[in-house]
């Protein structure tokens, strides 16, 4: 059965992937996983390791080995050793809670 195409944005792949990390907001876990492809939209991630357990409602991306720099992401689905992520954009953001201002 073919994966149906719901993208907008063109994707760019990568053939065997390139090693990154997914990582909690908060930095309570993190997960290993190769990048499959990437659009301005999003990106499909494969996993060694299990997803169960995880909040993947809000994460980051590490695009570099220092953590420098990162996309902020959410799942946009799991199938397998899979998951299709969406690059949260600013407007994107929840407001902060308590009336809490960004430093």
């Amino acid at each position: 059965m073919e994966h149906k195409q719901r993208r907008k944005a063109e994707r760019v792949q990568f053939g065997k992937g390139f090693a990154m990390k997914i990582i909690a907001i908060d930095g309570s876990w993190f997960r290993a996983c190769n990048i499959l492809d990437v659009s301005e939209e999003g990106a499909l991630l494969q996993f060694d390791q299990s997803l169960g357990g995880l909040n993947l409602d809000e994460f980051f991306l590490a695009l570099s080995s220092t953590g420098v720099a990162f996309r902020r992401c959410k799942m946009a689905w799991v199938n397998g050793d899979q998951m299709g992520i969406h690059f949260i954009k600013t407007n994107e953001r929840a407001p902060a809670k308590g009336g809490d201002r960004p430093i």
